[in-house]
């Protein structure tokens, strides 16, 4: 049976985010690179600094890069070192998702890949809100073994996705952890969790800080599209993180 306790999970991206979100109450961390393209990999290095510094579990996403959720078989390979490398590292949690081009979830290769990490926990990440049919992929989950799933109810946030996540929290039971996420603040966390019924949440709690860099160069911008500033750094608040906990076992 899926643990009933209340749990919040916040997304980080560095070890020192990872410490401030301890610090403010939560029970788990999903650590990522690249979270402004929805979350890649992090490299083993920050992992296992990551793992040094806190006390709480350690979800790592498995994503080789960004975009949609159909990879070639060297895509494939290199999320399977990436696991086995997580879980030589000692995480407790893997987070992965792949879908097939006709929208279903890709039963055949999960399971190879959650072969690779068990002892560790494995969620699916908000793939499933790209899957074709959510009832449909949520019984390929189970059938699977997954322990929990990331979504946002296919909705663009949770909050709008809200009857969709209290269906599948309802048709989930016991038999998997439905775990709403995307858009979940301190001020609606406790809606989300009336109105769906589930026991686990995810969010962020950035606060966009300056850089302490003196000296700059306001001409040149590395990289392109959606990004980061050079001169801003998005940190994770201890403070923010605190609220959404409050309101999470308060509410």
């Amino acid at each position: 049976m899926k643990s009933r306790s209340l749990r919040l999970e916040v997304i980080v991206d560095s070890a020192d985010g990872a410490v401030a979100a301890e610090l403010g109450g939560a029970d788990r961390v999903e650590l990522c690179d690249s979270i402004l393209e929805g979350g890649t990999t992090p490299s083993l290095g920050m992992l296992r600094a990551t793992l040094a510094a806190i006390d709480i579990d350690v979800s790592v996403m498995i994503r080789p890069r960004a975009g949609d959720f159909v990879y070639s078989t060297l895509e494939v390979d290199a999320m399977r070192m990436d696991i086995e490398a997580a879980r030589g590292a000692g995480a407790q949690s893997i987070v992965l998702g792949m879908l097939r081009p006709d929208g279903a979830v890709d039963e055949s290769r999960v399971a190879d890949l959650i072969d690779t990490a068990r002892p560790m926990s494995v969620t699916f990440h908000r793939a499933f809100d790209m899957a074709r049919d959510p009832f449909d992929a949520l019984e390929a989950l189970i059938r699977l073994g997954i322990d929990r799933v990331l979504t946002s109810g296919h909705a663009a946030q949770a909050s709008e996705g809200l009857p969709l996540l209290r269906s599948l929290v309802e048709r989930a039971g016991d038999r998997i952890v439905v775990m709403p996420g995307c858009g979940i603040r301190a001020d609606n966390i406790t809606q989300v969790k009336t109105q769906t019924g589930a026991r686990e949440f995810h969010a962020s709690a950035w606060l966009p800080q300056p850089s302490t860099m003196i000296h700059r160069n306001e001409r040149v911008a590395i990289g392109q599209g959606q990004r980061t500033p050079e001169y801003e750094c998005n940190q994770t608040s201890i403070e923010k993180v605190r609220a959404l906990a409050a309101a999470l076992r308060g509410g």
